[in-house]
């Protein structure tokens, strides 16, 4: 499916400032990568807090989703109100010469393209190139965007740039660089950042980037 027509894009183009952590989140971990909730104790605390849509992007893994999915089928089968749940990974990537995290949101899950960063490792040589990222998961079905892009040692607009001459999707426009105990958007950068973006077309997603027990925190 064509990055243009992808369902989450409709999504996406509704996300704003107050969009996290109440209502969407598109970054949090499990314990299938550096996260401390269990998969299924995730998506319940998720379901809890009554999101609507979340992808789990766990540090080179997808193995947090089917569980997660199983769960949501079995919550609906019973006539529950449950989140919608796009698969996630985050990708490590070089970008201008600078490591950065890319998402990928949407794909499909055991997409061959995806296979060299789904396994617990970031990838090395020619895979780890962001334009090399960016095409495995457009070939997976899946849409790339650029994860917090006010924390690398190369500025958020050089960044943003960059990306979007490659080819991405989008980037994460609404995050806490404070990393304070609940999440806030951090209020001068996310809005530089999503300013950008919009700026250039791009498709702007929100997070909390969550590692602990409580999704609506850091």
């Amino acid at each position: 499916m064509p990055a243009d027509h992808h369902p989450l894009r409709a999504v996406l183009e509704t996300v704003g400032p107050d969009s996290c952590p109440g209502q969407f989140n598109f970054h949090c971990h499990t314990l299938c990568s550096d996260g401390s909730l269990e998969p299924l104790a995730l998506i319940r605390q998720a379901s809890a807090k009554g999101l609507t849509q979340l992808s789990v992007t766990d540090h080179h893994s997808s193995a947090s989703f089917q569980p997660m999915q199983d769960w949501l089928k079995q919550q609906r089968d019973l006539g529950e109100t449950v989140p919608t749940l796009w698969s996630g990974m985050e990708i490590s990537a070089i970008l201008r010469g600078c490591l950065v995290h890319v998402l990928a949101l949407g794909f499909e899950p055991a997409h061959r393209a995806l296979a060299v960063y789904n396994h617990g490792d970031a990838a090395v040589g020619e895979a780890l190139r962001a334009e090399s990222v960016c095409e495995a998961i457009h070939e997976a079905g899946g849409l790339a965007i650029l994860a917090h892009p006010g924390r690398y040692r190369v500025g958020f607009a050089d960044l943003i740039d960059a990306a979007a001459e490659l080819g991405f999707d989008g980037g994460e426009a609404w995050y806490d660089y404070d990393m304070q105990p609940r999440w806030s958007w951090s209020p001068v950068v996310c809005e530089a950042i999503d300013r950008r973006l919009k700026n250039l077309g791009l498709l702007r997603t929100c997070g909390t980037d969550s590692h602990g027990l409580d999704l609506e925190g850091r």
